[in-house]
């Protein structure tokens, strides 16, 4: 019996261990496992999210797929939505005080938030938290309790922390409030590991020395990388302009995970889908040789994560549309058609009015570049004459039919 227990455990870590950059300590998550299984007492996962944006890209997803991963073992997982940390704002990698979120603006992103993350996670299985449940509550003494429990020059040691104070930038006390909530959302769980990213490093260690300081068994950190966007350079970001959004529409979901650097395939394929290691290897293998093109593991690719945040059947209709753009170079049948009044336009204008693009200095930046076309043909003039059944194409995948 104790040979099998030993044998799942192991089995357990190996599953767990894919795509990840740290586990500490490694040794103590395989004890937690075999005495979850002889005890057939699930672990508590623990991940918390500060609500500071209202969307997700493919880059959250990291550690929620992960966190899935707990969820098909059977470990008992905690989702901790950062109502009250998120009015703080975490200061990891940050050279300057964020900006503190008004409570409605958290709440509002947490909405939001609670929609995409089931995309991932099964919600059956998800214990959802707020953290104000357990700070809120605190008084003045309890927090002067917590305080005392870290000290100031262990907090200077966060790499932030340290650089500012060196280049003489502000650090407001308050910041040094973010790692200690954020562990004591850990003692109010007892969880016996806690997920985030490599910036998060700090954060979950001083989670678990606040559960030795609370007479609580320590919790395990595991620390997931940072996802590349599709440049394939900087770190995934919505204001970067090279993020996948857990919201994009299929089709646009596709296009985007076309245009990724080839060097990313099978780091995506890993972090972001299901298919296994060795059949990661074998496409990595032979694209090397050149018996795969990358541009079929992009599509495949494509296909396995549309499949998991949409549909199969979308995830096939998205790619049998770019293929039919992209590879017979044709216009899609079901492009959305508007309807105009005035003929002659302003091409910025018409573009943001009808939020093809964000702003009309997108409009006017596209068009410089060459990334509009009118019925097929690149169209370099900012004004104009629209005609019916013209076809507008903005950029590579996105399409407009007037009607007059």
């Amino acid at each position: 019996m104790e040979n099998l227990i030993k044998e799942q455990a192991r089995s357990q870590m190996e599953l767990i261990e894919r795509g990840v950059v740290e586990i500490l300590p490694r040794e103590e998550l395989l004890k937690k496992l075999e005495k979850s299984l002889w005890d057939r007492k699930p672990l508590r996962i623990k991940l918390g999210l500060d609500p500071t944006a209202p969307d997700i890209h493919l880059g959250h997803t990291v550690v929620l797929n992960k966190l899935r991963q707990f969820q098909d073992l059977g470990h008992e997982v905690h989702l901790i939505i950062g109502d009250f940390t998120g009015r703080i704002g975490d200061p990891s990698g940050k050279s300057e005080t964020r900006k503190q979120l008004s409570e409605e603006e958290i709440m509002e992103n947490a909405r939001t938030y609670q929609e995409q993350i089931y995309k991932v996670l099964d919600k059956d299985k998800t214990i959802m938290h707020f953290n104000s449940e357990w700070l809120m509550p605190l008084t003045m003494i309890d927090v002067l309790k917590l305080a005392g429990k870290y000290t100031v020059a262990r907090m200077m040691e966060r790499d932030d922390f340290e650089k500012r104070y060196k280049e003489g930038l502000p650090i407001g006390v308050h910041e040094f409030m973010y790692p200690l909530m954020q562990g004591y959302d850990s003692v109010a769980l007892q969880a016996d590991v806690e997920l985030g990213g490599t910036d998060q490093k700090f954060n979950l260690l001083v989670g678990r020395h606040l559960l030795k300081e609370y007479g609580f068994e320590p919790q395990v950190a595991l620390m997931m990388p940072i996802l590349e966007g599709t440049d394939g350079v900087q770190k995934m970001s919505k204001s970067l302009g090279n993020y996948i959004g857990v919201n994009d529409e299929p089709y646009e979901m596709f296009g985007k995970t076309m245009s990724i650097n080839d060097t990313l395939i099978c780091r995506y394929f890993e972090l972001l889908t299901r298919v296994s290691i060795a059949e990661i290897d074998a496409m990595k293998n032979q694209m090397t040789t050149g018996e795969l093109n990358p541009r079929d593991a992009k599509i495949r690719l494509a296909v396995e994560i549309i499949s998991t945040l949409h549909s199969s059947e979308e995830a096939t209709l998205a790619m049998e549309r770019f293929k039919l753009v992209y590879s017979q170079r044709d216009i899609p049948d079901d492009i959305p058609e508007i309807r105009v009044s005035e003929i002659d336009v302003w091409l910025p204008k018409f573009l943001s009015e009808n939020m093809i693009v964000d702003s009309t200095n997108e409009g006017r930046r596209m068009i410089k570049q060459g990334a509009i076309k009118v019925n097929g043909d690149k169209y370099e003039q900012e004004d104009i004459r629209l005609q019916a059944d013209m076809v507008i194409q903005v950029g590579k995948r996105k399409f407009v039919k007037i009607l007059i």
